[in-house]
C-alpha cells in the first residue's frame, strides 16, 4: 500500500467549506483599507534573517525560538517571515517610498511562519493582514489607526471587544524606566522563570511580557512605565487617548502591556474578545518610530497593527457569526439528451461571461435528479433544454417558486433573466 501523506504539523488546509470565512474577513479588511486610503503591498515569504534579528530583536521569542531560519545554497542566512512590519519597512526603503509624499499608508495580507506549539488560533503557518503608516508622528494617526482596527472587528460582527492601550515611551524615558525595573527585579531573580532570568540580563522591558503564572504577582507589582514618561511622550499619549474618547471607543489602560517585539515605541495596543481575555488577542500593534532608521533610512515616525486571520475565523465559527459571502447561483441549467447537454454547456459559459451566476449538473441525465440539485442550490430560476428546445433554438424558463414555465428564444434568455432575477 502506498504511503498516506499528512500535512505538516501546524500547517492547515483551507477546505472549500471554510473559504467563505476567509473571503468575508479579508473582504472587510481590504474594503476598510480602500476606504481609509491605504495602498496594498506584498512582500516575499523569504527575507534576510538579519532583517528580523535587527528589527524584532535577537532575544525575542519570535527570533530566538520561533523563526524558521536556514541557509540557502549560497550559504546566505534567510528566514521565512515571522511578522509583517519589518519587511514592509524594508520595501518602503528599497522601493523608494521614503521620497513619496508622507505619510505613506500601506496594507498587506500575507502568510507568516513561526515554529511554535500549535494551539487554539495559533499555527506554524498563519495569515495576517496589517495596516502600516510611515512618516506620521501626530497622535491623531494613533487614534485613527486604532479606530480602523476597532471598526474592522465591529463590521465582522464579533461582539464585545476589550481594547488595551499603553505607552512604552521613547528611548530616552525608557532608559529611566529600565533602571527602576532592574532595581525592582534584582532581589527577586531567583523566583523568576528561566526565560525571565535571561530577559533580566538582556532585555528587562520584556519581563512584563512574561506569560508564566508563577511570575504574575511579581509582574503586577512592578513599577509602571506611565510614571516615567518624558514630557513629549506623556503629551503624545494623552492626546491619543483624547482621540479615542472623541471616537467613543472604550479603552482600558494596561500599564504592563509592552508587546513582544523590540521595535515598538510610545503607543502600544491589543484588542481581544471580552469573553476570552488577552491570550486570544485578535489585533495588536503600536508605534515603531525608530525602526526605519534602524534599517538604514532617515529618522521616520511610523505605526501599524496586524490581525490574526486564523484566530478571527476561529472566533467567528465559535460564536456562530453569520457569514454570507458565498456566491449563490441564481440560475440552474437543466438538460436532457446529448445535444441538449452541449447546448447547456454553451449557455452556462455565456451566462457566466455576462456576470450571471449559473450552475448545472452536466454529468446527470435524469431531469428529476437535476431539479433536486437545483432545489438544494435554492436558485429562483431554472433553464430547461431538451431535444425540442435545441431544434427550435429556445429555452424553457421555470420559476422555481411558483412552478410556472415559459418558452423563450435562446437569443433572448439573458434579457429575460435580467428582468426576472432579483437585483
Amino acid at each position: 500500500m502506498a504511503k498516506k501523506f499528512q500535512r505538516v504539523r501546524g500547517m492547515n488546509d483551507i477546505l472549500p467549506q471554510d473559504q467563505k470565512y476567509w473571503k468575508h474577513v479579508l473582504g472587510v479588511a481590504e474594503t476598510q483599507a480602500i476606504f481609509s486610503g491605504f495602498q496594498k503591498v506584498s512582500t516575499p515569504a523569504i527575507e534576510s534573517a538579519e532583517l528580523f534579528k535587527r528589527s524584532v530583536g535577537g532575544d525575542t521569542d519570535i527570533v530566538g525560538k520561533e523563526m524558521y531560519e536556514f541557509k540557502d545554497k549560497s550559504g546566505a542566512p534567510i528566514a521565512l517571515k515571522p511578522e509583517g512590519t519589518a519587511p514592509i519597512v524594508r520595501a518602503y526603503l528599497e522601493g523608494g517610498m521614503a521620497s513619496w509624499p508622507q505619510p505613506v499608508k500601506l496594507f498587506y495580507a500575507d502568510w507568516m511562519f513561526r515554529y511554535e506549539r500549535p494551539q487554539a488560533g495559533r499555527r506554524r503557518q498563519f495569515f495576517q493582514f496589517g495596516f502600516e503608516v510611515l512618516g506620521e508622528e501626530e497622535s491623531a494617526a494613533d487614534g485613527e489607526l486604532i479606530g480602523i482596527a476597532w471598526q474592522i472587528l465591529e463590521k465582522l460582527g464579533l461582539g464585545q471587544m476589550h481594547l488595551a492601550v499603553n505607552s512604552i515611551g521613547c528611548g530616552d524615558c525608557r532608559e529611566s524606566y529600565k533602571k527602576a525595573l532592574l532595581a525592582y527585579y534584582k532581589p527577586k531573580q531567583k523566583q523568576l522563570c528561566g526565560d525571565c532570568k535571561v530577559r533580566f540580563k538582556e532585555n528587562p522591558l520584556r519581563l512584563l511580557d512574561c506569560k508564566e503564572k508563577k511570575d504574575e504577582k511579581i509582574r503586577n507589582e512592578a513599577p509602571v512605565m506611565l510614571d516615567f514618561l518624558c514630557v513629549d511622550c506623556k503629551a503624545h499619549f494623552t492626546e491619543t487617548l483624547e482621540y479615542l474618547d472623541e471616537l467613543e471607543i472604550p479603552y482600558n489602560l494596561e500599564s504592563r502591556l509592552v508587546r513582544g517585539l523590540d521595535y515598538y515605541t510610545r503607543t502600544v495596543f491589543e484588542i481581544w474578545p471580552q469573553d476570552l481575555g488577552s491570550n486570544f488577542t485578535l489585533i495588536a500593534g503600536g508605534r515603531y518610530d525608530d525602526l526605519v532608521e534602524l534599517l538604514g533610512g532617515k529618522k521616520t515616525p511610523a505605526l501599524g497593527f496586524a490581525a490574526g486571520v486564523d484566530r478571527i475565523i476561529e472566533y467567528i465559527k465559535e460564536k456562530k457569526v453569520p457569514v454570507t459571502t458565498e456566491v449563490i447561483p441564481k440560475v440552474f441549467v437543466v438538460q436532457l439528451g446529448q445535444e441538449a447537454k452541449k447546448r447547456a454547456a454553451k449557455l452556462l459559459f455565456d451566462l457566466r461571461g455576462q456576470g450571471i451566476s449559473a450552475e448545472a449538473a452536466l454529468t446527470k441525465d435524469n431531469i428529476g435528479n437535476q431539479m433536486k440539485i437545483a432545489d438544494k442550490f435554492g436558485v429562483p430560476i431554472a433553464l430547461i433544454l431538451g431535444q425540442k428546445e435545441v431544434m427550435d433554438k429556445t429555452v424553457i424558463i421555470r420559476d422555481m417558486n411558483s412552478g410556472t414555465q415559459e418558452e423563450v428564444r435562446l437569443q433572448d434568455v439573458s434579457e429575460e433573466l435580467q428582468k426576472r432575477l432579483p437585483k
